[in-house]
């Protein structure tokens, strides 16, 4: 029988598959668990990294399709979209196929399937290429957006509770700088003269590289199992929902504009493909290396409160854009753009650190303790990850359709800011209603049908 302090062992069933996993026992943390965890992590980012690139590839390749493809600012935006949405949408079956395949095997197939948009794309990437035909390679794209719940489901389960915020926030900054990497890619072979089958050709191998290195390097752990009931329980608690609607105001900003920025700066400033990518790059590079540093303010200060101020300066750089676009300055619309993206960084860390805060407090208000009350908060949480970060990434398809529209409107993109800067209100709103408000002491769970847990209590998640 394997102890605490020793090396966890494959069972018989073949491949890299841990037996013995208590993250929670400090022996086994120091002695076996912590050098296993890192090691998995590493590659889990390498190959969430590379999702993330896939995944807004077309946030890139628009930039390359000048008058020549006779795509209109209004198909480009509905091709982004829809790589959006199928991005969001394969979120949840991504962070089930951990428990059913394994960490490691999921990342070893979910790597590998990124060479089916890849190549396509580059079959398909030249002038007199239909649209129809675009939207289709396009939706495959998709597929790479999955890569980071089934990521942070994995690493979730590796780390003890004391270090989720760290390993989590870096797992998902990790991935998250995916966007600008393979933007400062795109710019340098534009400035060199390239297309965009330079590009594609690069990804081909990478690809490959962290297929392999998932299979040599990391591991699956045996006692993870596909639990249906707590994705059910996770899917019925109204936190699920609200913590979803918060992400759509960060994760969903991050990744709509991530998508949509090239665009705009052609299209409303009248920027070379060249022009645009010297600066598209910048929001989402910084947005991404911020992100830890909301999770850790997040536990310094209470994941609300943080995510509240977040908000609020989200709004006041939104209403900085209006102004700027109205009055056609450039420098101060760039400006504004990359402090909204670096909020929205700030944000995506301090919203996801409340969830297992919230269903540590739900489970503290069921009367369970101690590891009764962390192995309830692991459970829901972990469940929750999925429909959340899958929710919130369908933000970035209401950005990309929101700018679609204000396009078509009115010429800019000045008719979306405004909707986002009054959606951020709402999030405002939500956040301190549901969060930060103080309310009447909680009502007995004896008399009470909703488990009301005293609202007070989520400042600190």
């Amino acid at each position: 029988m394997t102890g605490p302090g020793t090396a966890p062992a494959p069972p018989s069933r073949g491949g890299r598959w841990i037996q013995h996993w208590d993250p929670e026992n400090e022996t086994f943390w120091k002695e076996t668990g912590e050098k296993v965890a890192r090691r998995n992590l590493f590659f889990s980012v390498l190959s969430e990294h590379i999702g993330f690139s896939i995944w807004t590839l077309w946030s890139v390749l628009v930039l390359f399709m000048g008058p020549e493809y006779g795509l209109t600012p209004a198909d480009k935006f509905m091709l982004t979209s829809m790589v959006t949405l199928v991005g969001a949408v394969v979120r949840v079956p991504y962070t089930f196929a951990v428990a059913i395949f394994g960490g490691r095997n999921w990342t070893i197939i979910s790597a590998g399937l990124l060479l089916v948009p890849t190549v396509a794309a580059f079959t398909v990437m030249e002038p007199g290429t239909s649209f129809s035909t675009f939207l289709l390679v396009g939706l495959l794209a998709g597929i790479g957006g999955g890569n980071f719940a089934s990521s942070m489901t994995n690493i979730n389960a590796f780390f003890p509770l004391r270090k989720k915020g760290w390993a989590l926030g870096l797992n998902a900054g990790g991935g998250n700088i995916g966007v600008p990497v393979i933007q400062l890619t795109a710019l340098g072979i534009i400035g060199a003269g390239g297309g965009p089958r330079v590009l594609l050709g690069i990804y081909i191998p990478l690809i490959l590289v962290a297929a392999v290195m998932a299979a040599l390097f990391m591991d699956n752990i045996e006692n993870v199992k596909n639990d249906t009931g707590a994705a059910k329980d996770a899917a019925r608690d109204g936190h699920t929902w609200i913590m979803s609607f918060l992400y759509i105001g960060t994760f969903g900003s991050f990744i709509g504009y991530s998508f949509a920025f090239g665009q705009v700066l052609q299209n409303q400033f009248g920027r070379t493909p060249l022009e645009a990518a010297y600066v598209t790059f910048i929001g989402p590079l910084l947005g991404s290396l911020i992100r830890p540093l909301g999770g850790w303010l997040a536990d310094k200060y209470g994941g609300a409160k943080i995510s509240l101020w977040n908000y609020v300066g989200m709004g006041v750089a939104t209403a900085i854009l209006i102004g700027a676009s109205m009055e056609k300055s450039l420098a101060l619309f760039t400006v504004a753009f990359v402090v909204l993206f670096v909020l929205s960084g700030l944000g995506n860390g301090s919203t996801f650190k409340m969830i297992p805060g919230i269903f540590q407090n739900k489970a503290l208000a069921k009367g369970l303790e101690g590891e009764a009350a962390a192995a309830y908060g692991r459970r829901l949480s972990g469940a929750s990850m999925g429909l959340i970060g899958a929710v919130g990434a369908l933000g970035g398809v209401g950005i990309n359709l929101a700018f679609r529209q204000s396009f078509i409107s009115y010429g800019s993109g000045t008719g979306a800011f405004v909707a986002f800067l009054a959606f951020y209100a709402v999030c405002f709103a939500v956040t301190w209603a549901v969060y930060l408000r103080r309310t009447a002491p909680r009502v007995p769970a004896t008399t009470a049908t909703s488990e009301a847990e005293p609202q007070l209590s989520y400042a600190k998640v």
